[in-house]
């Protein structure tokens, strides 16, 4: 039986039609019926209503309560009410764009066991520089797995020290690993080469899939690529070695999907 997988940093809230893109990321998780699910840049409104109930979601000590407007919270109960339950939680970053509590969120059809793991020397929810791994663990069809969902700085702000501390954690994981998210660190690039040679023998999924499709999922100068000219592929997912990749997929680029975000998905499928 194989397991699926997404990636998306969603740019939440901040796209034209934002809801018409959250039901459109809603229906092609439902289409392909993903196991577990890493977004980036899950947003809520710092003023607005709080939440009234969450009953799948996991909440960590360092997050802020749940507000309505939560991008997770409106995606879950999209999916809930279109008859398919994730379990799910959310770890706070930083305040973005002066109005948004940003952080990162993961979904899973099977429960989860989560925490979070400050990766940045900076602590401060005012400071873009506070970054937070979000780790879980589930079991799906009898197998153990840990999954770290990332939103990371570019080279040279952040990143060396944030992947060193995230590598000290990854070294303990027994079970498969996947790890996944933006990396903001290009294909073949230094900080990219950092991750491949690090101990722990990852995969790219791009690398090692049996069958790759998509080239990159960011084009052209995008909040944090503000002078970018280029089509990069900065959103990754690496797994650990015992995991058989059938295939790895750029997705929500207008192909098969719409576009959704500034950056496009990563979908993989493993055995």
């Amino acid at each position: 039986m194989t397991v699926k997988f997404l990636t998306l940093n969603t740019h939440s809230w901040m796209e034209v039609n934002s809801l018409k893109k959250l039901f459109d990321l809603g229906e092609y998780i439902l289409e392909k019926q993903f196991d577990v699910i890493c977004l980036q840049e899950i947003n809520q409104g710092i003023a607005s209503d709080l939440a009234s109930e969450a009953p799948t979601y996991t909440a960590l000590e360092s997050s802020p309560d749940l507000r309505k407007d939560h991008f997770a919270l409106q995606l879950v109960q999209y999916l809930k009410v279109r008859g398919k339950t994730y379990y799910w939680s959310w770890a706070y970053n930083h305040i973005g764009y002066d109005k948004y509590q940003e952080g990162v969120a993961i979904l899973s059809k099977t429960p989860l066991a989560v925490k979070d793991l400050l990766i940045s020397d900076a602590d401060d929810e005012t400071s873009i520089n506070t970054r937070r791994a979000l780790w879980a663990e589930t079991t799906i069809d009898e197998r153990n797995f840990t999954i770290v969902n990332v939103h990371m700085s570019l080279l040279g702000k952040g990143f060396e020290t944030q992947w060193s501390r995230l590598e000290a954690e990854l070294e303990k994981v027994k079970s498969s690993l996947v790890v996944m998210g933006a990396f903001n660190n290009p294909t073949d690039e230094t900080g990219y080469r950092m991750i491949l040679d690090s101990s722990l023998n990852l995969q790219d999924s791009h690398v090692s899939a049996e069958t790759v499709i998509g080239h990159h999922t960011i084009s052209d100068a995008i909040d944090g690529w503000e002078e970018n000219t280029l089509s990069l592929k900065v959103d990754h997912i690496f797994s650990s070695p015992d995991l058989r990749i059938l295939s790895s997929h750029v997705a929500f680029d207008g192909g098969a999907a719409p576009v959704v975000s500034d950056h496009f998905g990563l979908e993989m499928e493993i055995e």
